[in-house]
């Protein structure tokens, strides 16, 4: 298995990926439409941040979306409820090469 390596705009939080996406997310929630995310969800072994990253909890209090207080760039969320089994990163943090090309999924956010 490859890593793949990502980072925010200025380099301040890394990402390293312990797998390979199959596909990519994109949700039409009101978070997710203005970040323009493009969502992998794994579980939280599969992914390392490294960095302090700024978490923005939002409205329904389910999960933090974790940003660069540097450079602003949406790195990935993590859930509140610590018994949720996944987490999400944003495949933009990394090459296109890794996620240009993976089917995209899309996530009706908007309607929950």
């Amino acid at each position: 298995m490859t890593d793949h390596h990502g980072s925010c705009h200025c380099g301040r939080i890394t990402l390293t990926l312990r797998e390979t996406p199959g596909d990519v997310s994109e949700c039409n929630c009101s978070l997710c439409r203005r970040t323009a995310g493009l969502w992998h969800y794994c579980a939280a072994d599969a992914v390392s941040v490294e960095g302090e990253g700024v978490a923005y909890i939002q409205g329904d209090r389910t999960l933090a979306t974790w940003q660069c207080p540097t450079c602003g760039s949406i790195t990935h969320w993590t859930p509140l409820d610590p018994n949720y089994p996944r987490m999400g990163v944003n495949l933009r943090m990394f090459e296109p090469s890794l996620w240009h090309d993976l089917p995209r999924r899309f996530i009706d956010g908007a309607s929950y």
